[in-house]
Formats: C-alpha cells, structure tokens, sequence
C-alpha cells in the first residue's frame, strides 16, 4: 500500500470553505477512485488553522491517478490561495508479519 500525508496550514479567513472543499475531495475520492481504500481529514485546534490528511492508496499509480483526476486538479487549483502551507509526505505501508 502506498500512503501519502499531507499537513495543510490554511489562511484563517478561508478555513471553512477550504474544510468543504476538502471533505468534497476525500468523498469523491473515496467514491471513484478504485485504487484510494482510505482518506482521512483530520484538523488541529482551530487558531492553528492546521488540516492533516493521511490517505492510502492500492499502488503510486493510483496516487498518481488521484493527482491527475478531475476533481482533484479542481479543488487544487480553487484552495491554492488558501494554503499558507502545505507539506507532503509519501510512505509504504509495512504490514505487520
């Protein structure tokens, strides 16, 4: 399995429209993607303005699949002037033997 994790810091003035935007974007995901089994968003304390996802998919393939698809290019390009930041990480998932 492939894992990606991204920490997000987001302009204050735009935290609830970009907490939509990424809820849409997770749920799409989820919902087309045959390779993206999990997409988690969780947030950090509300002055921290922090969102973390933590997502896994079958192969690197498909997170690059999930790159290029519409929805995301979509909401890419709506949130970038909301981020201040935004750090990206990518693993493989060792299971247990």
């Amino acid at each position: 399995m492939f894992v990606v994790t991204v920490l997000f810091t987001i302009h204050a003035a735009h935290w609830d429209s970009f907490i939509k935007a990424i809820h849409l974007n997770a749920q799409t995901s989820l919902a087309i993607e045959a390779g993206c089994r999990q997409f988690d968003v969780c947030v950090g304390e509300p002055e921290q303005c922090r969102v973390f996802l933590y997502e896994v998919y079958d192969s690197q393939a498909d997170f690059a699949a999930h790159l290029a698809a519409p929805h995301f290019l979509q909401f890419n390009t709506q949130t970038m002037p909301w981020v201040m930041d935004k750090q990206v990480y990518t693993f493989t998932r060792m299971t247990p033997t």
